[in-house]
């Protein structure tokens, strides 16, 4: 079946990236992790300079070079080729956490397994007896970094919610998820409650509603 006939509602993971990358602020120094998070290096608005910080000890990462420019000692978190920008620089695994615990860090954008209504994060561990443990730097970024964005999918491969009133998982942080974005929409976690900013082209609200755990506030005419 040719895929390209089929008509699919909501937004693609690189225009996801990108719509994180049109929230960040410019001159932020900006942490992504490993996964849909790491796209947003490729989109970064013109007229902004972004300066990315990986926590394995690089500040100054570029983007993904082409296929055969690779240079295998020179990677991100996530084990991928990265390049690095001019004046860029290396350091120490304990300097770079030593960055984001510090409050150095403006923005990191992360996964999710869940996010509840108030901005609970859990993207580490499903707490199932075989799970295996994935913690890297999540618990430090969530925790030092000043400004918390989430990309993920807005449900699980089975269709459960993965944006609920309160996380079964457990927790990276508390209280630390600033903006959600989607394949369905994108969701600011306020004092109200979690507020529907943008819908993604051929999504309802009602559809969102339908998908998510935890009560919405309809987006801005504007916005919709």
């Amino acid at each position: 079946m040719n895929m390209h006939h089929i008509d699919v509602k909501g937004w693609s993971r690189e225009h996801m990236a990108q719509l994180a990358g049109q929230d960040i602020p410019d001159g932020s120094y900006v942490n992504l992790g490993i996964g849909i998070p790491e796209l947003v290096a490729k989109f970064v608005p013109e007229g902004r300079e972004f300066i990315y910080h990986t926590e394995n000890g690089l500040l100054g990462m570029g983007p993904q070079p082409a296929a055969g420019a690779e240079d295998h000692e020179l990677i991100n978190a996530g084990k991928k080729a990265v390049s690095i920008v001019p004046g860029g620089s290396y350091f120490h695994h304990a300097d770079s956490f030593t960055m984001i615990r510090g409050g150095h860090i403006d923005v990191c954008v992360l996964g999710a397994m869940q996010v509840s209504a108030q901005g609970d994060l859990a993207n580490w561990s499903t707490g199932a007896p075989d799970a295996i443990p994935a913690v890297g730097g999540a618990m430090d970024l969530v925790a030092g970094v000043k400004t918390i964005f989430v990309i993920t999918q807005h449900t699980t491969k089975n269709g459960d919610p993965k944006i609920v009133a309160e996380c079964t998982y457990p927790l990276t942080g508390v209280k630390v998820v600033s903006r959600i974005f989607t394949d369905l929409a994108v969701i600011d976690v306020t004092e109200e409650g979690l507020k529907v900013l943008k819908l993604a082209p051929g999504v309802s609200f009602g559809e969102v509603c339908e998908k998510t755990a935890a009560p919405l506030i309809a987006p801005d005419e504007t916005s919709k």
